[in-house]
């Protein structure tokens, strides 16, 4: 039995052949924690990919299951897909304050010490783990992998600012986080605080040095999408502007890396809003990008 200070499975549910959804009760958060875990059917070791939410996350289920064909793409591959339900505009990192909103929020240690040992353990995981995620949590997975790159092989950024520091790109970050309610100084400190540098992943671009990087980014522009969905207006009027500054941001990310003689994968599209059909295809782009990963000694 675990004790009190040991997060462990509350709960389990089996999906389908491909898919368990484990209810994990995490001390950090003070809190159970919902993570569907898209699984091979064998029992062989493999790798583990942990893929993370928006700014609108929500526990009750992952916008990965709920808005894109990720079950089934990943039915296919030989890699745990790990994608917790929650973390609604937390940057998926621990916050130095409990928020009046968002309550406690400990996620990077839910992620990066609680659930790891949980997945390695219960779905024949081998240790090899790389990160990614859309928006806000491929800020995230930025962030994560810098400041744990024993754990994290390789990171997936799609649609995505990694950089947080730089007053253009902490003014968005403030933005977002008030867009759901909360308070981005109870994350990392007033402006010019410590915490924001330390979680730039700019500020430890070694951490990344000889390991995968993909960053994906459309333009803003109206693209195939726009003439097939209801909402498409609000996609262009509200997701163009928002793609076009993830464009900004992440292609300044990746002049950093160049600089520093580290050569990610760039997929930068002409076209493309802030929305989740354009997702759904990054991630088979970014695949591959996974595979190489995790996929080595």
């Amino acid at each position: 039995m675990a004790s009190p200070s040991t997060a462990s499975i509350a709960r389990e549910d089996q999906i389908s052949d491909a898919q368990t959804d484990i209810y994990i009760s995490s001390p950090a958060m003070q809190r159970t924690i919902l993570v569907h875990v898209l699984h091979p059917s064998h029992s062989a070791p493999r790798p583990s990919f942990y893929l993370l939410d928006g700014n609108e996350a929500r526990y009750e289920q992952s916008d990965w299951i709920a808005k894109t064909s990720i079950v089934e793409f990943a039915s296919t591959k030989n890699v745990n897909v790990v994608l917790p339900a929650g973390g609604e505009g937390s940057h998926y990192t621990d916050w130095q304050q409990t928020d009046p909103k968002f309550g406690v929020y400990k996620w990077e240690t839910f992620l990066a010490e609680e659930l790891p040992p949980i997945i390695d353990a219960r779905f024949n995981g081998n240790g090899r783990n790389a990160i990614g995620g859309t928006s806000m949590g491929g800020q995230a997975a930025f962030t994560l992998a810098t400041r744990n790159p024993e754990l994290f092989r390789g990171a997936i950024g799609i649609s995505a600012c990694p950089l947080v520091a730089p007053e253009p790109y902490q003014n968005s970050v403030r933005a977002g986080i008030a867009s759901r309610g909360g308070d981005a100084t109870n994350m990392w400190g007033p402006r010019d605080a410590p915490g924001w540098f330390e979680h730039d992943p700019a500020q430890n671009l070694d951490a990344l040095r000889g390991k995968p990087i993909y960053l994906y980014a459309g333009s803003g522009a109206p693209g195939i999408y726009e003439t097939q969905v209801d909402d498409a207006q609000e996609t262009v009027t509200v997701g163009g502007p928002i793609e076009a500054a993830a464009l900004v941001c992440s292609t300044d990310f990746a002049a950093r890396l160049i600089d520093e003689g580290i050569i990610p994968t760039v997929d930068f599209r002409s076209s493309g809003t802030h929305s989740w059909p354009y997702w759904n295809d990054a991630i088979r782009s970014a695949w591959p990008t996974v595979e190489a990963a995790v996929g080595g000694p």
